[in-house]
């Protein structure tokens, strides 16, 4: 069994280096398509492994996707449904964090093993690959791009319901790399009720459906936040605006998820699948409903 846990694992895994701590190698290793990497993520799929793949983005930094990309897992999970997460936001990882999770990956001999949350999700994250959390990812686009494409097509994933991609900001190349790359049934946007965040969020989905990634709906976050003193319901960032975005895409308002304290506390706890709320089940039941009709329209077409 041989340890993952520098760059320079990056595609072939080899005998220990010496460690980067972040920093890239000085010559990249080649990392093999998914395409055509034996047991790779696409294979997979058409072997009936991962039944779906889940993309949740939004564009802009700080609107929550990462919280809200592990909360959609942990409330999957609860239901008896096999998830994963893969970390697609290299040089700014979040869900170890907030899952309470560390390194390093290790390979037992069938493609890198991620690591498993308490509640039982199996994670891949740049995170696990520097040995100090705080130490930056300092690597050029092309090399972020190419660990995504090892990520999907070098990792034992095994039998899964849903894989969640927790996506970069921006409209750059990794989120290029991932629509381009990976078969994604849809994608999530989670938006704040800010027009400043839309504005943003909106450029994600116009790249999406550019690219003919499937819109799967939008996740208003940090909605209201309730007063701990009169029980208020409190409009923090304004009146929403998201169910106008939903309106105009042509899509689903999945839910709206309030301004939980808990939700920070458990995730600086690294407990976050501990955390459950009306709000979250809905959002879960929507989601499932909107895969499921996604799934039988593609079944009949073909």
């Amino acid at each position: 069994m041989r340890y993952i846990a520098t760059p320079a694992f990056i595609g072939v895994v080899t005998a220990s280096p010496e460690p980067t701590h972040g920093h890239p190698p000085s010559e990249p290793p080649h990392a093999a398509s998914p395409r055509g990497r034996p047991g790779g993520i696409l294979q997979r799929m058409d072997k009936g492994l991962i039944t779906h793949v889940i993309a949740v983005g939004s564009g802009k930094g700080g609107v929550g996707k990462s919280s809200v990309t592990a909360l959609l897992a942990s409330e999957l999970r609860r239901r008896g449904l096999t998830v994963g997460i893969l970390d697609a936001d290299i040089t700014g990882p979040s869900i170890p964090k907030l899952l309470g999770m560390t390194g390093p990956l290790m390979d037992a001999g069938e493609g890198i093993e991620p690591a498993i949350s308490r509640a039982g999700v199996p994670v891949v994250s740049s995170q696990f690959m520097v040995e100090d959390e705080q130490a930056p990812v300092i690597w050029r686009g092309p090399l972020v791009t190419r660990l995504i494409t090892q990520f999907f097509g070098g990792v034992h994933w095994g039998k899964l319901d849903y894989l969640l991609l927790d996506m970069p900001p921006g409209t750059s190349d990794v989120p290029l790399t991932v629509f381009q790359t990976i078969p994604i049934d849809g994608m999530v946007f989670v938006l704040t009720p800010q027009d400043l965040a839309i504005m943003i969020v909106k450029k994600a989905m116009n790249m999406a459906r550019d690219l003919h990634v499937s819109l799967l709906g939008v996740v208003e976050n940090m909605s209201w936040i309730i007063c701990p003193h009169c029980q208020e319901k409190i409009s923090l960032f304004g009146p929403g605006r998201v169910a106008g975005v939903a309106e105009e895409y042509g899509i689903p308002l999945l839910s709206r998820l309030p301004l939980a304290p808990a939700v920070s506390e458990l995730g600086d706890r690294g407990r976050l699948e501990e955390f459950t709320s009306p709000e979250l089940t809905a959002l879960a039941d929507a989601l499932v409903q909107k895969v499921d009709e996604l799934t039988k329209s593609s079944a009949a077409v073909l």
